[in-house]
C-alpha cells in the first residue's frame, strides 16, 4: 500500500573545487513490495531538476537503484563495491558515467526512517565527484 509521506533530502556533491549541497524538502510517496522498499518524489527548482519525477528503489544495505523521468532522465544503479555504467541525463545531454558506492546504510520502513549513502561518480574512468546523500522519511 503506497503511503503518502514528508521527505528530506541533503545531497552533498565534493569535487576538486569543493562542496556544494542542495536540500530539498518535499512530499513523495512510499511503498514496500517483495522486501525493497521504494520512494517517489517530485523533484524542484532547487535541484536542478524542476519537471522531473524521482523513484528510489532501495534493496536493504547493498544497492540503491535511482531512476529520473520527465524532462531529464537517467538512472543510476549504486551498489556497495561494485562499480556499474550508468547514464545520467544534464540539461547539456546525456553523460555515461561510473558509479562507485562506499556506504549505504538503510533504516527505512513503512514508517519511515532514515537513508543514507555515499558514492564516487567518474567519467571514462576520471574522477568527477564523490556524493553523499541523506535522506529522512516521515509519514503524516
Amino acid at each position: 500500500m503506497k503511503k503518502e509521506v514528508y521527505i528530506q533530502i541533503k545531497g552533498v556533491q565534493r569535487d576538486d573545487e569543493g562542496d556544494d549541497v542542495t536540500e530539498l524538502f518535499t512530499q513523495g510517496l512510499l511503498y514496500e513490495k517483495s522486501g525493497k522498499y521504494y520512494l517517489i518524489y517530485d523533484e524542484s527548482e532547487a535541484t536542478g531538476f524542476q519537471g522531473c519525477q524521482t523513484m528510489l528503489k532501495l534493496e536493504g544495505t547493498k544497492k540503491v537503484t535511482m531512476r529520473r523521468t520527465g524532462s531529464s532522465r537517467s538512472e543510476l544503479v549504486i551498489e556497495k563495491g561494485v562499480r556499474h555504467v550508468g547514464l545520467y541525463g544534464t540539461v547539456a545531454g546525456d553523460l555515461q558515467i561510473g558509479v562507485f558506492a562506499e556506504e549505504i546504510t538503510n533504516g527505512l520502513t513503512e514508517q519511515g526512517g532514515k537513508v543514507h549513502f555515499k558514492y564516487q561518480l567518474d567519467v571514462n574512468s576520471v574522477f568527477m565527484s564523490e556524493n553523499e546523500i541523506f535522506i529522512e522519511v516521515q509519514t503524516e
